[in-house]
C-alpha cells in the first residue's frame, strides 16, 4: 500500500513577516511533510506584506527537501489581484488554483485545486482534470465516503483531504475585522493581524460558533480527521492537508506521520493534538457525513 503523503496547506492568517520566516524555517528543517503551500489565498490587500519574503521562504523550503506549491487567491476582486493570480499561474512551479477564472491562465499545465473550488461530483472533477488538475482537494464539508466515490471515478488525479485546522467555510466581499473595528474595508488598517488564528465568534448563549479572519469565515473548532491509513487508502485518498495555525505545527505533522506510518493509533493521536495550544476543540463530523461541529471519533 503506497504511503499517504502530507501537505502543509497555505496560511490563511495575516502574520508578521518575522513570524512567517521563523515558521517556515522550522517547517523546512523539522516538519515531516512532502509538500508546502505558500502564498496569500484570503485577501489581496495583504500581498504587499508577504510577497517580498516568499522567494526567501521558498528557497529555504526547497533546500529542506519540500515540494513548494504557489497558492492563489480564492476570490480575486480587483484588476491587480486578477493579474497577480494570472502571473502566478504562469510559474513553472506547481500552482494551487482556488478560483475557476484562473484556469485559462494556467493553460493546461498541471495544478492543484484548493478546497475553495466547488468539486462536489465526478463530472466537475473530470472537467478540472482535463484542464490539468493533478491533485484535487475537495470542499471541506464532503464526507470521506463522498470523496471516495469521486476519487474512484477519477483515478488520474491524486485526492487530498483537508485533515487538520479550522475549516475554511466562506469568503466574503466584506471585511469582518474592519467592520468590528468601525472601519471600512478600504481602510481596514489590517486589524486582522491582531488575531493569529482568527477571531472566535460566539452565539448569544456563549457557545462557540464561527471564527472570522478578515473577509474569511472559518469554523470555531479545529477539524481533525484521524483514521487508520488503510481507511484513507480505501477511499482513494493520497494526501492529507494540514492547515497552519499558531500551535506547534511540527508536532501536528509528526502526529499525522505517526498515523500514516502505523506507529500511532488514532485514539492516541487525538490525545496528542488535544494537548496542543489549539484555537478550538477537535471535531470531525463532516468527514463522517454528519454535522461538522461533532467531536472527533477516531477510527
Amino acid at each position: 500500500m503506497p504511503l499517504i503523503k502530507l501537505t502543509l496547506g497555505p496560511l490563511f492568517f495575516h502574520w508578521p513577516t518575522d513570524r512567517l520566516r521563523d515558521f517556515y524555517a522550522r517547517i523546512a528543517d523539522e516538519a515531516p511533510v512532502e509538500r508546502v503551500h505558500v502564498g496569500e489565498v484570503v485577501c489581496g490587500k495583504r500581498m504587499p506584506f508577504s510577497d517580498p519574503i516568499w522567494p526567501e521562504i521558498i528557497e529555504r523550503l526547497e533546500r529542506g527537501g519540500k515540494e513548494v506549491v504557489l497558492s492563489t487567491l480564492a476570490a480575486p476582486a480587483t484588476v491587480r489581484e486578477r493579474r497577480a493570480v494570472a502571473g502566478l499561474c504562469g510559474n513553472e512551479r506547481l500552482v494551487e488554483i482556488n478560483d475557476v477564472t484562473a484556469l485559462p491562465a494556467r493553460g493546461g499545465t498541471p495544478f492543484v485545486t484548493g478546497p475553495f473550488l466547488n468539486v462536489y461530483n465526478e463530472a466537475t472533477a473530470r472537467f478540472l482534470i482535463r484542464h490539468g488538475a493533478a491533485t484535487i482537494c475537495p470542499p471541506v464539508e464532503l464526507s470521506l465516503k463522498t470523496v471516495g466515490t469521486i476519487a474512484a471515478a477519477c483515478p488520474e488525479a491524486e485526492f487530498e483531504i483537508f485533515a487538520f485546522g479550522r475549516l475554511p467555510l466562506a469568503i466574503s466581499g466584506r471585511c469582518y475585522h474592519a467592520r468590528l473595528h468601525g472601519l471600512h474595508k478600504d481602510s481596514c488598517q489590517f486589524t486582522c493581524e491582531q488575531d493569529l488564528d482568527g477571531l472566535a465568534v460566539d452565539t448569544l448563549d456563549d457557545q462557540p460558533f464561527l471564527a472570522i479572519n478578515g473577509v474569511q469565515t472559518l469554523s470555531a473548532q479545529v477539524h481533525a480527521v484521524l483514521a487508520d491509513p488503510a481507511e484513507f487508502s480505501a477511499y482513494g485518498i493520497k494526501r492529507l492537508r494540514l492547515s497552519p495555525h499558531g500551535c506547534d505545527m511540527v508536532e501536528v505533522a509528526k502526529t499525522y506521520r505517526g498515523i500514516i506510518e502505523g506507529r500511532q493509533e488514532p485514539q492516541a493521536a487525538r490525545f496528542v493534538l488535544s494537548c496542543l495550544d489549539l484555537p478550538g476543540t477537535l471535531v470531525d463530523g463532516y468527514a463522517r457525513g454528519e454535522a461538522g461541529s461533532l467531536p472527533v471519533v477516531p477510527t
